[in-house]
């Protein structure tokens, strides 16, 4: 959706910087930084955001029955969602807790429910995919896994593809660069750079 895309461009969720690129906690130099984190403070961008991931799983996913908000970027997301579906819904987090029961998993989850997990943004997938297998082996099933943000990596595709789970996004780099042409955030030149990183982003700048 460009709209998505304009809204995280106009509140500087999403920065573009092709000549002074950011190092990611991973050591590699992007010319991108994107926070969604700074989506839950506006009010109508995050209704546009809820609307825009309730309608692709509807359509993708109908059959969903409980929806997962991953800790802690996806949980508000993941409430307006299942609030707009009328669904219930659970958080997962990164770890089980190391005090009182110990819980990995917030909220009802049954055995055979059926899940979409709801991401923020997704680079490599390795996250997101690791809640999808704490929700498998509680006995649940994952449809599939619903975001805001991708990168587009490669590797993106390949980790999903090997986990047999299917991923939709709302916006991804590829739309995102070509808005941020269109209102001149950045020139043809800077696009090409950005364009080239996603290609081979371990490798960009070596």
């Amino acid at each position: 959706m460009k709209q998505i895309a304009k809204d995280l461009l106009s509140i500087q969720a999403v920065e573009l910087s092709p000549s002074k690129p950011f190092t990611w906690a991973s050591g590699i130099k992007s010319p991108i930084y994107c926070d969604n984190r700074l989506t839950i403070s506006y009010p109508e961008i995050r209704k546009h955001i809820a609307e825009g991931i309730s309608k692709q799983i509807k359509e993708n996913y109908p059959e969903v029955q409980v929806i997962a908000g991953t800790a802690t970027a996806g949980i508000p997301h993941a409430a307006w969602v299942a609030e707009l579906l009328n669904l219930p819904m659970i958080y997962v987090r990164s770890k089980p807790k190391d005090h009182g029961q110990g819980k990995q998993i917030e909220g009802i989850l049954h055995q055979n429910d059926r899940v979409v997990v709801i991401d923020d943004l997704m680079s490599t997938g390795g996250s997101v995919l690791k809640v999808v297998d704490v929700v498998q082996r509680s006995g649940a099933s994952v449809l599939g896994v619903a975001g805001i943000f991708s990168y587009q990596l490669p590797q993106l595709a390949s980790n999903f593809k090997k986990a047999d789970i299917p991923y939709t996004t709302i916006t991804n780099y590829s739309e995102l660069i070509d808005v941020a042409l269109e209102q001149n955030y950045i020139d043809n030149n800077q696009r090409e750079i950005l364009a080239q990183w996603r290609q081979d982003p371990e490798h960009w700048q070596k």
